[in-house]
């Protein structure tokens, strides 16, 4: 049986994965994410401690097989609010779990995740992996840059086998309540208007959550190597969906999804936010076999029918 730590923070990923993972028969030790739906559920063991905290880590003892290390301090704008978090849970928090990996007397395979983030606002659309990720535009993107040059380090040093995933936009049921789909249908349901930066002129790859942990649970399958037999330790792949959308237009299937129209207040663009997202997901199919099928309206179609079930007190099971 498969023995996986999975850390899971501040972000709804975590929790998925750990889901998909004991619905395969593997034991989980989750730290810090949604345990609530979980800790019924045979095989799986929540532990809550602090990942910045120096070997904290280590009193969790040895035998896991793989590592999924999902837990950040996320968003691009409370960074500018509250940058010390950010290196504290991002950099710091990396680093340690780096240190747990190669201190392992068998190390296991590490998947952690970046973000879209790390190529700022000047890389042509669609995102390559082999395009320069040098000028973040927030702080948050650059701890995530970081954390992928030191995961860089560290297979160059001791061999670790590590895949970095640059997610795009995630969304889904059970998500993280401060990003736009969220924000929007709540503020919709309550009569309220909806801030539109940019003036809508915008564009975000927004990838199904549950297309996210297809993709992850096959590279967690498959390993490392994906099939590649080239010797390289550490990999990095963009998970998105391959098809941005404008911001206008995801509004508007949004109100079709909720069935109300959205009260629109237009404002200028944000400090630190970029003004399109776009995934080359060609090396993770190539690699991986990843093809994310979940269309925008039927997305937001679903997540707007478990929204209104979740404010009714009415969600009871995880999907």
């Amino acid at each position: 049986m498969v023995r996986a730590l999975v850390t899971g923070a501040a972000g709804f990923i975590g929790a998925y994965i750990a889901h998909a993972l004991l619905d395969r028969g593997a034991r989980v030790t989750l730290k810090r994410a949604r345990a609530a739906l979980l800790e019924a559920r045979s095989g799986f063991d929540f532990r809550q401690m602090d990942l910045a905290e120096d070997g904290a880590l280590e009193r969790l003892g040895e035998g896991f097989d793989i590592v999924i290390h999902l837990a950040a301090q996320a968003g691009v704008r409370y960074s500018i609010e509250a940058p010390r978090a950010y290196i504290d849970a991002n950099v710091r928090g990396h680093l340690n779990v780096l240190e747990f990996v190669r201190r392992a007397k068998t190390a296991p395979f590490l998947i952690y995740a970046s973000s879209s983030s790390v190529y700022g606002d000047d890389t042509p659309a669609p995102f390559s992996e082999a395009a320069r990720a040098d000028a973040p535009v927030s702080l948050y993107a650059a701890t995530k840059r970081s954390a992928e040059l030191m995961s860089e380090s560290y297979a160059a040093l001791y061999g670790l086998k590590q895949v970095g995933l640059r997610f795009f936009t995630v969304y889904g049921p059970w998500g993280r309540p401060d990003m736009a789909y969220w924000k929007f249908a709540e503020a919709m349901l309550e009569n309220r208007p909806i801030e539109v930066f940019n003036h809508g002129d915008l564009r975000r790859d927004f990838t199904w959550i549950e297309d996210i942990i297809a993709g992850v649970m096959k590279i967690a399958e498959a390993g490392a190597d994906g099939g590649r037999a080239d010797g390289c330790a550490h990999r990095i792949y963009n998970i998105g969906h391959n098809d941005p959308v404008r911001l206008l237009d995801f509004i508007a299937a949004l109100e079709s999804a909720l069935g109300l129209e959205a009260d629109t207040i237009m404002r200028p663009m944000q400090p630190g936010d970029v003004h399109v997202t776009a995934a080359d997901i060609s090396a993770i199919d190539r690699d991986y076999g990843f093809a994310p099928s979940m269309a925008i309206d039927e997305g937001l179609a679903r997540f707007a029918h478990w929204l209104k079930a979740w404010r009714a007190g009415e969600a009871k099971s995880w999907r």
